[in-house]
């Protein structure tokens, strides 16, 4: 995958600034190669539709996540795809949360189309309501990746979080990711346009 990622991404020695106002936790050499790192993203793909947030914070100590406020690790700094993927799966999350309504009946509708869902890592998530969200969150990461790198690379990016973490809920959008997309379309659901409107 790297080898992959660095032929579609190529090398830059001195990105300009993120396209995002980037808060170093701890300021170290691990944290401000990630921001640099997403810096050379950002010249390479149009990330506008993804920033649904304006904030974005680096903590090398910190699991990925989306709220209070959208916060990346260091792990995957040799590795821009998986940082991309990370990038488009946080600010889904913001997404589902802007529109929790639709999000929460969207989840109603997923429950029997996906039954027994795992909750905890590595399988699943935190609880059952969040396992079912992530099935979404899944569904526009994988739509992301495929806009910006292709059907080969982001199956590639998917099939190794499978093997990661949620790897229930990958899996699952992996093997049927239709019915996901049918039950967002009725809930006014898309992936994010140019103007970074993710639903109707």
């Amino acid at each position: 995958m790297r080898v992959l990622a660095t032929l579609l991404l190529g090398a830059c020695a001195s990105p300009p600034p993120a396209a995002f106002d980037v808060t170093l936790v701890h300021g170290s050499d691990a944290e401000r190669a990630t921001r640099a790192q997403i810096g050379s993203l950002a010249t390479r793909f149009d990330l506008t539709p993804w920033r649904i947030t304006s904030k974005l914070s680096i903590d090398e100590d910190s699991t990925p996540h989306s709220h209070p406020v959208l916060t990346l690790h260091t792990r995957h700094s040799k590795d821009d795809l998986l940082l991309l993927s990370t990038i488009i799966h946080e600010e889904s999350h913001w997404c589902f949360a802007n529109h929790q309504s639709d999000t929460d009946a969207a989840v109603a509708e997923l429950e029997p189309l996906y039954p027994d869902l795992p909750v905890g890592f590595p399988e699943g998530a935190m609880n059952h309501t969040s396992s079912y969200e992530h099935l979404m969150v899944i569904a526009f990461e994988w739509r992301g990746l495929r806009h910006y790198v292709g059907e080969l690379a982001a199956r590639e990016v998917m099939s190794f979080w499978a093997t990661d973490h949620y790897r229930a809920i990958y899996k699952a959008v992996l093997a049927s990711p239709q019915p996901v997309w049918d039950v967002l379309a009725r809930h006014g659901f898309h992936v994010p346009d140019a103007s970074g409107r993710c639903h109707s």
